[in-house]
């Protein structure tokens, strides 16, 4: 057999390295994204968001969650993660301003305001912790069953314009959600456990015992929906 030459050989050699990078980028990184492209959250649950938060948390809750203020998108609680700041530090390692953190926050549900078949409920965040933070933009949510199992599609986004809102310790924070009244509509129904509630741009969960009654799970006029935060309790 006849030797190849070098620059044969050579030729051979830089196809063979470009073949290579070639499937490297299309396999992408270890989570499965493809180079280039946003990462996104694992699983199908994910904080909503009004805000394209500018670490790593906020950018991939904002691509999973999709949209911006006035998108009728989903709204969804809650993925797990490892990069949530505790113990009420910025992210920078500061004692004061930015986002409130879940580990800050306090979540209830506020007494019900009915109309026109209509169910509405403030979902307020207290701020329990001993800095000023801000929450802006809509909550994640699900309602959950005793055993923690999702009752009903996630809640949607009502159009809105977001707001960054100041809470200074003790100071409270609420967003609307609103369903049918499922005796009127016709919407199959069920009575959760409790109401998972998710801050904007976190990950981490809050648990709320629900009292409101039975929620539309499935059918016609089923869906729930929720607006942005603004300041005070809603009532």
């Amino acid at each position: 057999m006849a030797k190849k030459s070098p620059s044969v050989r050579r030729a051979a050699l830089a196809a063979s390295t470009v073949a290579v990078l070639g499937l490297l980028t299309a396999c992408g990184s270890d989570d499965g994204s493809a180079a280039g492209s946003p990462q996104t959250l694992s699983g199908t649950a994910a904080p909503a968001t009004g805000d394209h938060g500018t670490d790593s948390a906020s950018a991939s809750a904002s691509a999973s969650a999709g949209g911006t203020a006035g998108d009728d998108t989903t709204a969804t609680a809650t993925a797990p993660s490892s990069t949530t700041t505790k113990g009420g530090a910025t992210p920078g390692g500061g004692t004061g301003g930015g986002r409130c953190h879940t580990s800050e926050l306090r979540a209830t549900v506020g007494r019900n305001d009915p109309g026109a078949g209509q169910e509405n409920f403030p979902v307020v965040l207290t701020n329990t912790s001993s800095r000023t933070c801000t929450v802006r933009g809509y909550p994640g949510a699900a309602f959950v069953d005793g055993s923690g199992k999702q009752l009903g599609p996630d809640p949607k986004r009502s159009p809105g314009t977001p707001a960054t809102v100041t809470l200074k310790p003790g100071r409270s924070a609420w967003a609307g959600l609103t369903f049918s009244n499922p005796e009127i509509s016709g919407a199959h129904a069920a009575t959760p456990a409790s109401l998972l509630v998710t801050p904007p741009d976190e990950r981490d969960s809050l648990t709320v015992t629900w009292k409101g009654g039975q929620v539309p799970v499935s059918g016609n006029a089923s869906s729930v929906r929720l607006t942005v935060f603004s300041a005070g309790s809603g009532v």
